[in-house]
Formats: C-alpha cells, sequence, structure tokens
C-alpha cells in the first residue's frame, strides 16, 4: 500500500508553486497594462513595455520570466488585447512591428541568462540588472528593427530611424527605472 506522503504533495511545493504561478500571472497582467498606456508617434508607439519586461527579467526567477513572456505572447497571439493599443491576434506579431514581441521572448532568454552568470557568481546589484535589461532591450530592438525593415520594404537606415532611434534615451531610462523599482521589490517581497 502506498504511503499517504507520497501521493499527496507537501504543502510548502504547493504554496511554492502556486506562488510562482501567481508572480507569473501578475507578471503578464503587468506587462499588458504596460503595452496599453500607449503614445502614437509614428509607426512604432512608445509604450511601458520595456519597463515591465526589465521588472519581470529582475524580479522572477529565470524559468519565471521566461513563463511571463511567453504566456504573454500566447495570449496576444490568440487574440487576447495586451499588445498596445489593446490589440492582440497574430497578424500584431506578423505586423511591422511584431519584431519587438518576438524580439521579448529572445531578449527574455538571453538576459535571464546572464542574470543566472552573475548571480551564480554572487554578484547581483545595480549595474548587473542594468546590463540585463539593456542586453534585453538591444535584442529587441534588433528583431524590431529586422522586421518592420523586412515588413515595410524599407532599407536598414530608415527602418533604424523609425524602429530604434525615437526611443534609445527614453527605454534607456526605463532600464534604469526599472531596476531600481525591481531592486526595491526583491527586498521587500522575496520572490524567488
Amino acid at each position: 500500500m502506498e504511503k499517504a506522503s507520497t501521493r499527496i504533495k507537501p504543502l510548502a511545493a504547493t504554496d511554492s508553486r502556486s506562488r510562482s504561478i501567481a508572480f507569473i500571472a501578475l507578471s503578464i497582467a503587468i506587462m499588458a497594462v504596460s503595452a496599453w498606456i500607449t503614445v502614437p508617434i509614428g509607426p512604432v508607439p512608445f509604450t511601458l513595455q520595456m519597463f515591465a519586461v526589465t521588472f519581470a527579467i529582475l524580479v522572477l526567477a529565470p524559468k519565471q520570466a521566461i513563463a511571463a513572456i511567453a504566456g504573454y505572447l500566447v495570449l496576444g497571439a490568440i487574440g487576447v488585447p495586451v499588445f498596445s493599443g489593446m490589440r492582440g491576434g497574430i497578424g500584431v506579431l506578423m505586423g511591422p512591428t511584431g519584431g519587438f514581441l518576438w524580439g521579448y521572448f529572445i531578449g527574455v532568454s538571453l538576459a535571464v541568462a546572464v542574470l543566472a552568470l552573475f548571480r551564480r557568481r554572487g554578484i547581483d546589484n545595480f549595474a548587473v540588472g542594468v546590463l540585463c535589461g539593456l542586453i534585453f532591450t538591444a535584442v529587441a530592438y534588433v528583431c524590431g528593427w529586422f522586421q518592420y525593415m523586412f515588413v515595410a520594404g524599407v532599407g536598414p537606415f530608415e527602418s533604424f530611424l523609425v524602429t530604434v532611434a525615437p526611443f534609445v534615451v527614453v527605454d534607456i531610462i526605463k532600464v534604469v527605472a526599472a531596476t531600481a523599482v525591481a531592486r526595491t521589490v526583491i527586498r521587500a517581497v522575496p520572490t524567488r
């Protein structure tokens, strides 16, 4: 006969899993709300997504951060209006600005890997947080720049002027702000 303790998960494991799911869901909600705050300044709108995604990279465990961005993209792809301008659907992912969204997934994956390397070496300071946010942002820019160039049928320089140049300074500020907020939240609410 099987022991009861092997059939029922320990309470601590269940609590940990529930907590992880709650943090992922909350991060997805923050990403969606940050995308709805839109200032249209051309084909690529200004949003708070770089702030929200950088925040998630820094406060969540690596697997949680990847799950959060993947969940966000899946919800948007199936039509839930989580993308900028309260839009959703595969058409947004395939459109001129969809490269940024694909880039979010690739950028998050790379940034959390770099962050994990630093943390394994016992280095987890403000500069590391900013570096990881900038890595994420750079990957999103490259993917957004490339897809806009391809879908809009413009040259590399014109694509850069539309997709990257107007956002660099503001996005650096968002990364720094997200790092400051994330470090405060980590001290107040252990998420890992």
